[in-house]
């Protein structure tokens, strides 16, 4: 049997429409939507299925949306490929991902992964809205050369480096107006391309402030088991198991710039075989390759 490990996406990966086909196709996907609505309290695969997509990509929406339409494509993978599951020895999932993998391995009820994302888009909806910001993705320079150009452009502002996605591939977050400082120091530099993300504000930055000891507040009262396989961390782009250490991690993910790439070099390195990237888009693929253009990975979309 390969090495298989199950990847899941984060937020941004939300696109209108998806998961309507798999609902009206599966049971068992309907079924968690179905379950997430009694939760929640609306109709969260009407919102997939309808938009408008100002209303999905709001925070407190997308991250259940995700969460859900990611344990929906997992299903059908289920009924597809049945044997896949037991071949499964490690998963990660980027950014709000991690609760999805946490939930497929056990450590977080479904339930309860609801309403932790829940709060967790809540938290961080109000702390983006406290502060005019965003997050701009630029592709085509290293690690050190994005710091020397944010270095340039902070002033006297909050930006830094949140997402270490791949090589070329990096992910800033900041106040709106070092972060169009920083894209316009970018267009100068030339042929540099900068794409902002459909994102309410600076996430894995300090301006995250209060929303990670809200979620505290929330993981307190949350129940966590040991998972049946590692979950890889974006804070520390280890495998964990211990529940205690996930908790604090996840608490601490709210600020901490993500090692998306650390995390896949890890999985390479611990000899993965086969991986699986589970939920809407294909984003995650794209990033293995840049890593590792003969990984073998695999797209169950949650259409």
């Amino acid at each position: 049997m390969p090495r298989t490990a199950f990847l899941f996406p984060g937020q941004g990966a939300q696109t209108v429409g998806m998961a309507q086909t798999l609902c009206t196709s599966l049971p068992a996907a309907a079924q968690l939507f179905d379950r997430a609505a009694a939760i929640l309290g609306y109709d969260l695969l009407q919102v997939c299925r309808n938009g408008p997509p100002e209303k999905l990509n709001a925070t407190d929406i997308s991250q259940p949306a995700i969460f859900v339409a990611s344990l929906a494509a997992l299903e059908q993978l289920r009924a597809s490929e049945p044997a896949v599951e037991a071949e499964v020895v490690a998963t990660a999932g980027l950014s709000l991902g991690e609760y999805t993998a946490l939930a497929f391995a056990g450590a977080l009820s479904f339930d309860d992964g609801v309403r932790l994302v829940q709060a967790r888009g809540q938290a961080m909806q109000q702390a983006a809205e406290a502060t005019p910001s965003a997050m701009v993705s630029v592709l085509g320079l290293e690690r050190a050369e994005v710091e020397a150009l944010v270095a340039e452009a902070r002033g006297a502002e909050t930006l830094a480096i949140a997402n270490l996605l791949g090589p070329g591939n990096t992910v800033v977050s900041g106040m709106l107006p070092a972060i169009e400082r920083f894209e316009q120091l970018c267009v100068q530099k030339g042929s540099i391309r900068t794409v902002r993300l459909a994102v309410a504000g600076a996430f894995h930055t300090v301006l995250m402030k209060p929303a990670d000891e809200k979620l505290a507040a929330v993981l307190a009262n949350i129940p966590l088991q040991a998972p049946r396989v590692p979950v890889w961390s974006n804070v520390d782009a280890q495998p964990h198991t211990d529940p205690d250490e996930i908790r604090q991690l996840l608490i601490r993910q709210v600020l901490a710039p993500v090692r998306w790439e650390d995390i896949l070099r890890g999985l390479l390195a611990a000899q993965i075989e086969r991986f699986y990237e589970i939920g809407p888009g294909r984003v995650l693929a794209g990033l293995l390759k840049r890593v590792d253009r003969k990984a073998d990975i695999r797209n169950i979309v949650a259409h």
